[in-house]
């Protein structure tokens, strides 16, 4: 089982970091919809929009936005993992049954 995670791991990293120079810059098409009929025209930025990994790129340089991804996916996999572990069972903490009194 290790051998797999270690192996998701690694192809969700190559994955990201390649990949991820191919995301397009160009609004999607729910952008281009709400922009096009005017539902846009109150949009206000995000909070974050300046943050350093805003628009998929690091700093707002486009050329580290394999970068961004990588680290996209390692925050990713530290949340899952970290919740995976705290929730996962436990030996010894079987819930117990009811016995039945008449027996």
């Amino acid at each position: 089982m290790k051998r797999f995670f270690a192996w998701f791991a690694v192809v969700s990293l190559v994955l990201a970091g390649g990949v991820s120079y191919f995301a397009d810059s160009n609004p999607d098409g729910l952008d281009h919809v709400t922009e096009e009929h005017g539902i846009a025209e109150h949009a206000q930025d995000h909070p974050l929009a300046d943050g350093p990994f805003a628009d998929y790129a690091v700093g707002g340089d486009d050329r580290l936005t394999g970068l961004a991804g990588v680290v996209g996916v390692v925050l990713t996999l530290l949340v899952a993992g970290g919740l995976f572990w705290l929730l996962r069972k436990r030996p010894g903490t079987e819930p117990k049954t009811k016995t039945d009194p008449t027996a």
